[in-house]
């Protein structure tokens, strides 16, 4: 059974900085892409990035591109997120998910969930 547990969130001031964390567990990743999505109140869930556990390529939703950087740690099976830059537009919860490779990346209701961690960017 996979799970995937977020850490690291909280409250930060606008133009700061957050490590988003998630560690993996269940099964081998080596045919998965993990990655994170984000939801704010009162609007849809949100791709946010992604990276395919084997090889390493990375993949960002616009609102990420440029100050959102996402890695991994194979040996830890340990999922990033390195946000900076922050604007209050970026507070939401962040989910953690894990799918198969061949599954549309950015599609999201699948694949595998965490409980989510709440950032909050204050003005």
């Amino acid at each position: 059974q996979v799970q995937l547990v977020e850490s690291g969130g909280g409250l930060v001031q606008a133009g700061g900085s957050l490590r988003l964390s998630c560690a993996a567990s269940g099964r081998t990743f080596s045919d998965y892409r993990l990655g994170w999505f984000r939801q704010a109140p009162g609007k849809e869930r949100e791709f946010v990035a992604a990276i395919s556990w084997s090889v390493g390529d990375k993949h960002y939703g616009v609102s990420a591109k440029g100050r959102f950087t996402i890695s991994r740690d194979n040996a830890k099976d340990t999922l990033y997120l390195q946000m900076n830059s922050l604007k209050p537009e970026d507070t939401a919860v962040y989910y953690c998910n894990a799918r198969q490779i061949i599954v549309t990346m950015t599609e999201p209701s699948l694949g595998y969930w965490g409980q989510g961690t709440q950032v909050t960017v204050s003005s």
